[in-house]
Protein backbone atom coordinates (compact mmCIF):
# COMPACT_ATOMS: atom_id res chain seq x y z
CA UNK A 1 0.00 0.00 0.00
CA UNK A 2 2.76 2.42 -0.95
CA UNK A 3 0.57 4.37 -3.36
CA UNK A 4 0.15 8.06 -2.60
CA UNK A 5 -3.15 9.28 -3.96
CA UNK A 6 -3.89 12.72 -5.48
CA UNK A 7 -5.80 15.12 -3.24
CA UNK A 8 -8.96 14.67 -5.34
CA UNK A 9 -8.97 10.92 -4.68
CA UNK A 10 -10.66 9.41 -1.62
CA UNK A 11 -8.72 6.53 -0.02
CA UNK A 12 -10.52 4.06 2.24
CA UNK A 13 -10.73 0.45 3.33
CA UNK A 14 -13.88 -0.59 1.49
CA UNK A 15 -15.19 -3.50 -0.53
CA UNK A 16 -14.69 -3.76 -4.27
CA UNK A 17 -14.94 -6.66 -6.70
CA UNK A 18 -12.75 -8.36 -9.28
CA UNK A 19 -14.03 -6.50 -12.35
CA UNK A 20 -13.68 -3.05 -10.78
CA UNK A 21 -10.22 -3.90 -9.48
CA UNK A 22 -9.09 -5.04 -12.93
CA UNK A 23 -10.44 -1.95 -14.68
CA UNK A 24 -9.00 0.42 -12.08
CA UNK A 25 -5.54 -1.11 -11.92
CA UNK A 26 -5.24 -1.45 -15.69
CA UNK A 27 -5.96 2.28 -16.10
CA UNK A 28 -3.76 3.28 -13.15
CA UNK A 29 -0.69 1.38 -14.38
CA UNK A 30 -1.26 2.63 -17.93
CA UNK A 31 -1.10 6.19 -16.65
CA UNK A 32 1.71 5.68 -14.16
CA UNK A 33 4.04 3.48 -16.24
CA UNK A 34 6.43 6.26 -17.28
CA UNK A 35 6.62 7.83 -13.82
CA UNK A 36 6.98 4.45 -12.11
CA UNK A 37 10.05 3.54 -14.15
CA UNK A 38 11.49 7.03 -13.75
CA UNK A 39 11.28 6.56 -9.97
CA UNK A 40 12.18 2.87 -9.62
CA UNK A 41 13.85 1.88 -12.90
CA UNK A 42 17.42 2.25 -11.68
CA UNK A 43 16.67 0.12 -8.61
CA UNK A 44 14.98 -2.60 -10.69
CA UNK A 45 17.45 -2.55 -13.58
CA UNK A 46 16.63 -3.32 -17.21
CA UNK A 47 17.24 -7.07 -17.02
CA UNK A 48 17.38 -7.95 -13.33
CA UNK A 49 15.40 -10.10 -10.91
CA UNK A 50 14.69 -8.00 -7.81
CA UNK A 51 12.35 -9.82 -5.44
CA UNK A 52 11.16 -6.70 -3.58
CA UNK A 53 11.95 -3.34 -1.98
CA UNK A 54 14.32 -4.99 0.53
CA UNK A 55 16.89 -5.05 -2.28
CA UNK A 56 17.58 -8.78 -2.67
CA UNK A 57 18.04 -10.22 -6.15
CA UNK A 58 17.48 -13.82 -7.20
CA UNK A 59 21.24 -14.10 -7.80
CA UNK A 60 21.68 -13.40 -4.08
CA UNK A 61 18.78 -15.36 -2.59
CA UNK A 62 18.71 -18.29 -5.05
CA UNK A 63 15.09 -19.01 -4.23
CA UNK A 64 14.92 -20.98 -7.50
CA UNK A 65 18.20 -22.83 -6.97
CA UNK A 66 21.18 -22.94 -9.32
CA UNK A 67 20.62 -20.46 -12.20
CA UNK A 68 22.54 -22.81 -14.50
CA UNK A 69 19.51 -25.10 -14.31
CA UNK A 70 17.23 -22.50 -15.92
CA UNK A 71 18.54 -22.99 -19.47
CA UNK A 72 15.85 -24.40 -21.73
CA UNK A 73 13.02 -24.06 -19.19
CA UNK A 74 9.68 -22.70 -20.39
CA UNK A 75 8.96 -19.71 -18.13
CA UNK A 76 5.90 -17.51 -17.71
CA UNK A 77 6.34 -14.17 -15.95
CA UNK A 78 2.93 -12.74 -15.00
CA UNK A 79 2.35 -9.17 -13.83
CA UNK A 80 5.65 -8.40 -15.52
CA UNK A 81 5.58 -4.59 -15.54
CA UNK A 82 8.48 -3.70 -17.82
CA UNK A 83 9.58 -7.38 -17.91
CA UNK A 84 12.93 -6.98 -16.17
CA UNK A 85 12.54 -10.44 -14.64
CA UNK A 86 11.70 -11.99 -18.00
CA UNK A 87 14.92 -10.60 -19.48
CA UNK A 88 16.89 -12.00 -16.53
CA UNK A 89 15.54 -15.47 -17.40
CA UNK A 90 16.21 -14.98 -21.11
CA UNK A 91 19.82 -14.07 -20.32
CA UNK A 92 20.13 -17.48 -18.62
CA UNK A 93 18.81 -19.44 -21.58
CA UNK A 94 15.17 -19.88 -20.56
CA UNK A 95 12.34 -19.68 -23.07
CA UNK A 96 10.22 -16.85 -21.64
CA UNK A 97 6.96 -15.03 -22.21
CA UNK A 98 6.07 -12.04 -20.02
CA UNK A 99 2.49 -10.84 -19.49
CA UNK A 100 0.83 -7.85 -17.87
CA UNK A 101 -2.63 -6.35 -17.54
CA UNK A 102 -1.39 -2.87 -18.49
CA UNK A 103 -0.69 -1.85 -22.08
CA UNK A 104 1.27 1.11 -20.72
CA UNK A 105 3.67 -1.13 -18.79
CA UNK A 106 4.05 -3.38 -21.84
CA UNK A 107 5.00 -0.32 -23.91
CA UNK A 108 7.76 0.32 -21.38
CA UNK A 109 8.74 -3.36 -21.71
CA UNK A 110 8.93 -2.99 -25.50
CA UNK A 111 11.18 0.05 -25.09
CA UNK A 112 13.48 -1.89 -22.74
CA UNK A 113 13.55 -4.81 -25.19
CA UNK A 114 14.87 -2.42 -27.82
CA UNK A 115 17.34 -0.81 -25.43
CA UNK A 116 18.75 -4.10 -24.17
CA UNK A 117 18.57 -6.06 -27.41
CA UNK A 118 16.69 -8.86 -25.65
CA UNK A 119 13.96 -10.41 -27.79
CA UNK A 120 11.27 -11.15 -25.23
CA UNK A 121 7.69 -12.04 -26.20
CA UNK A 122 5.07 -9.92 -24.43
CA UNK A 123 1.33 -10.46 -24.02
CA UNK A 124 -1.41 -8.33 -22.47
CA UNK A 125 -3.81 -10.32 -20.31
CA UNK A 126 -5.47 -10.61 -16.91
CA UNK A 127 -3.37 -12.98 -14.78
CA UNK A 128 -6.54 -14.78 -13.67
CA UNK A 129 -7.35 -15.59 -17.34
CA UNK A 130 -4.08 -16.63 -18.96
CA UNK A 131 -4.22 -17.28 -22.74
CA UNK A 132 -2.12 -20.46 -22.58
CA UNK A 133 -2.86 -24.17 -22.74
CA UNK A 134 -2.74 -26.47 -19.73
CA UNK A 135 0.65 -27.67 -18.50
CA UNK A 136 2.88 -25.72 -20.88
CA UNK A 137 5.29 -24.03 -18.44
CA UNK A 138 8.06 -25.39 -16.25
CA UNK A 139 8.10 -22.25 -14.10
CA UNK A 140 5.52 -19.52 -13.41
CA UNK A 141 6.98 -16.52 -11.61
CA UNK A 142 6.24 -12.96 -10.56
CA UNK A 143 7.94 -10.28 -8.48
CA UNK A 144 5.10 -8.23 -6.96
CA UNK A 145 3.00 -8.69 -10.08
CA UNK A 146 -0.80 -9.07 -10.05
CA UNK A 147 -1.14 -10.95 -6.71
CA UNK A 148 -1.85 -7.93 -4.46
CA UNK A 149 -4.04 -6.27 -7.09
CA UNK A 150 -6.67 -8.94 -7.79
CA UNK A 151 -9.77 -9.65 -5.73
CA UNK A 152 -9.76 -13.28 -6.89
CA UNK A 153 -6.31 -14.29 -5.69
CA UNK A 154 -7.51 -17.89 -5.23
CA UNK A 155 -8.45 -17.91 -8.91
CA UNK A 156 -5.02 -16.55 -9.79
CA UNK A 157 -3.35 -19.43 -7.92
CA UNK A 158 -5.59 -21.93 -9.72
CA UNK A 159 -4.76 -20.38 -13.10
CA UNK A 160 -1.03 -20.48 -12.40
CA UNK A 161 -1.36 -24.13 -11.41
CA UNK A 162 -3.32 -24.89 -14.58
CA UNK A 163 -0.56 -23.72 -16.93
CA UNK A 164 2.21 -25.49 -14.97
CA UNK A 165 3.37 -28.92 -16.07
CA UNK A 166 3.39 -31.66 -13.43
CA UNK A 167 6.50 -31.07 -11.36
CA UNK A 168 6.59 -27.40 -12.36
CA UNK A 169 7.18 -24.52 -9.93
CA UNK A 170 5.24 -21.38 -9.02
CA UNK A 171 7.26 -18.64 -7.30
CA UNK A 172 5.98 -15.16 -6.51
CA UNK A 173 6.61 -12.28 -4.13
CA UNK A 174 3.98 -9.99 -2.69
CA UNK A 175 3.39 -7.58 0.17
CA UNK A 176 3.89 -9.36 3.49
CA UNK A 177 0.43 -9.53 5.12
CA UNK A 178 1.64 -8.11 8.45
CA UNK A 179 2.11 -4.71 6.81
CA UNK A 180 -1.67 -4.34 6.57
CA UNK A 181 -1.89 -3.96 10.34
CA UNK A 182 0.50 -0.98 10.31
CA UNK A 183 0.39 2.56 8.90
CA UNK A 184 2.03 2.69 5.47
CA UNK A 185 4.83 5.09 6.39
CA UNK A 186 8.59 4.40 6.49
CA UNK A 187 9.39 6.00 9.87
CA UNK A 188 8.61 5.07 13.49
CA UNK A 189 4.93 5.75 12.86
CA UNK A 190 4.89 2.66 10.68
CA UNK A 191 5.77 0.43 13.65
CA UNK A 192 2.49 0.86 15.56
CA UNK A 193 -0.32 -1.63 15.04
CA UNK A 194 -3.39 0.48 14.23
CA UNK A 195 -5.56 -1.92 12.18
CA UNK A 196 -6.67 -5.51 12.45
CA UNK A 197 -4.44 -7.98 10.66
CA UNK A 198 -7.59 -10.08 10.14
CA UNK A 199 -9.55 -7.37 8.31
CA UNK A 200 -9.53 -8.45 4.65
CA UNK A 201 -11.26 -5.27 3.45
CA UNK A 202 -9.38 -3.95 0.39
CA UNK A 203 -7.55 -0.63 0.19
CA UNK A 204 -9.41 1.39 -2.44
CA UNK A 205 -8.90 4.81 -3.99
CA UNK A 206 -11.98 6.35 -5.60
CA UNK A 207 -12.53 9.37 -7.83
CA UNK A 208 -15.04 12.05 -6.75
CA UNK A 209 -17.67 10.37 -8.95
CA UNK A 210 -17.24 7.11 -7.00
CA UNK A 211 -15.28 5.31 -9.70
CA UNK A 212 -12.55 3.02 -8.33
CA UNK A 213 -9.16 4.16 -9.64
CA UNK A 214 -6.81 1.91 -7.62
CA UNK A 215 -7.22 -1.18 -5.45
CA UNK A 216 -5.09 -3.57 -3.39
CA UNK A 217 -6.35 -6.69 -1.65
CA UNK A 218 -5.27 -8.14 1.69
CA UNK A 219 -4.85 -11.82 2.50
CA UNK A 220 -3.38 -13.21 5.70
CA UNK A 221 -0.43 -15.56 5.57
CA UNK A 222 -2.79 -18.45 6.22
CA UNK A 223 -5.08 -17.31 3.40
CA UNK A 224 -2.18 -17.37 0.95
CA UNK A 225 -1.14 -20.86 1.99
CA UNK A 226 -4.70 -22.17 1.76
CA UNK A 227 -5.18 -20.67 -1.70
CA UNK A 228 -1.97 -22.32 -2.93
CA UNK A 229 -2.99 -25.70 -1.50
CA UNK A 230 -6.55 -25.38 -2.86
CA UNK A 231 -5.05 -24.87 -6.33
CA UNK A 232 -3.52 -28.34 -6.08
CA UNK A 233 0.01 -27.12 -5.37
CA UNK A 234 2.44 -28.08 -2.64
CA UNK A 235 4.08 -25.22 -0.73
CA UNK A 236 7.80 -25.93 -0.54
CA UNK A 237 9.20 -22.63 0.74
CA UNK A 238 8.15 -19.34 2.28
CA UNK A 239 10.86 -16.68 2.39
CA UNK A 240 10.52 -13.55 4.54
CA UNK A 241 13.62 -11.57 3.57
CA UNK A 242 15.24 -9.23 6.06
CA UNK A 243 16.36 -5.84 4.81
CA UNK A 244 19.48 -5.93 2.66
CA UNK A 245 22.07 -3.97 4.68
CA UNK A 246 23.53 -2.60 1.42
CA UNK A 247 20.19 -1.01 0.45
CA UNK A 248 19.68 2.53 1.84
CA UNK A 249 16.61 3.31 -0.28
CA UNK A 250 13.06 3.82 0.96
CA UNK A 251 10.18 2.66 -1.24
CA UNK A 252 6.87 4.02 -0.04
CA UNK A 253 6.29 2.41 3.35
CA UNK A 254 9.27 0.08 2.98
CA UNK A 255 12.44 1.36 4.64
CA UNK A 256 15.67 0.17 6.32
CA UNK A 257 14.16 1.09 9.70
CA UNK A 258 11.07 -1.07 9.28
CA UNK A 259 12.83 -3.77 7.28
CA UNK A 260 15.22 -4.55 10.12
CA UNK A 261 12.28 -5.15 12.49
CA UNK A 262 9.35 -6.57 10.53
CA UNK A 263 8.99 -8.40 7.21
CA UNK A 264 7.77 -6.36 4.25
CA UNK A 265 7.83 -9.02 1.54
CA UNK A 266 6.76 -12.66 1.41
CA UNK A 267 8.10 -15.00 -1.29
CA UNK A 268 6.08 -18.17 -1.87
CA UNK A 269 7.43 -21.20 -3.73
CA UNK A 270 5.11 -24.06 -4.62
CA UNK A 271 5.19 -27.07 -6.93
CA UNK A 272 2.59 -28.89 -8.92
CA UNK A 273 2.72 -32.56 -7.88
CA UNK A 274 3.63 -35.15 -10.46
Amino acid sequence: MDHLEPTSVVAARTDTDQDRSIAANRAWWDEESVGYLAEHGEFLGDRGFMWGPEGWTEDQLRVLGDPAGLAGLRVLEFGCGAAQVGRWFADRGAVVVSTDLSAGMLRRATELNARTGVTLPLAQCDATRLPFADGVFDLVVSAYGAVPFVADSAGLMAEAARVLRPGGTLAFSTTHPVRWALPDVPDEGGLRVTMSYFDRTPYVESAPDGRVVYAEHHRTLGDRVREIVAAGLTLVDLVEPEWNPDNPAEWGGWSPLRGRLIPGTAIFVARRPG
